[in-house]
């Protein structure tokens, strides 16, 4: 079971959580504007859940109902030809802000 990147990510692309990640399983889409967690290479450490300052990362059982498609969307889009492998922290998207705060979280 792997950890998996929700709703919350899209069109903020926060990358607090890839620091924290010992196996760097974390890849981005740019144009879908979030990241994804590549299922084969997540280890269930949960290092990456507390540095999500969006809480967009949620354990694959965990992940909410109305939120279930983004777990076959995290396996098909981490392994997708666009996807690139991101390891360091990046600076978020201009909208980052304005969508936490619209999520209660700022």
């Amino acid at each position: 079971m792997a950890y998996v990147v929700t709703e919350n990510c899209k069109d903020c692309l926060f990358t607090d959580c890839v620091e924290e990640c010992p196996v760097s399983c974390f890849y981005v889409v740019e144009e879908d504007r979030m990241l994804y967690i590549h299922p084969d290479e997540c280890i269930d450490c949960n290092a990456c859940v507390p540095a999500c300052p969006v809480e967009a990362i949620f354990a694959e059982a965990d992940v909410p109902e109305d939120q279930q498609q983004y777990i076959e969307l995290n396996a098909e889009r981490s392994q997708c030809p666009e996807a690139v492998n991101i390891t360091e922290r990046r600076d978020p998207l201009p909208t980052a802000e304005e969508k936490r705060k619209r999520l209660g979280l700022a």
